[in-house]
């Protein structure tokens, strides 16, 4: 009985939408996340960490941890805070705070304190 189209199935049409511009681009695909911020990186070396919130005080207090942690260390990285929710997507984190070191996640889901934030580090090997 299909009393309110239960029981039949329905196909599902794909739909593509085409780019802004009206060059052939693949504008609308997802880019992959890339070192582009130091290629010239070597082993065990730092060039960059980010915190991934949305703004609120666990995020805020997490991205502080990274500093103090950065700071503790003796190391010359400035600690990224990105709260655009685009970007943070493009990591696939769906739990934060979030930490990234060299554009890998390497914590997600929970606020990290000062102590282990650089215990986390020394551990990666950095």
């Amino acid at each position: 009985m299909a009393l309110f189209n239960f029981g039949k199935k329905k196909e599902e049409e794909k739909k593509t939408t085409a780019p802004a511009c009206s060059c052939s681009c693949s504008a609308n695909k997802a880019e992959s996340i890339t070192n582009d911020c130091c290629p010239d990186l070597k082993e065990g070396e730092i060039c960059c960490i980010k915190v991934l919130g949305a703004g609120c005080k666990s995020c805020h207090e997490q991205y502080e941890n990274a500093k103090q942690a950065v700071k503790d260390m003796g190391l010359s990285v400035e600690v990224e805070y990105i709260t655009d929710m685009q970007k943070v997507m493009e990591y696939g984190v769906m739990s934060m705070p979030a930490l990234v070191v060299n554009e890998k996640v390497v914590a997600m889901g929970k606020v990290l304190k000062a102590a282990d934030v650089v215990a986390l580090l020394h551990k990666l090997g950095f």
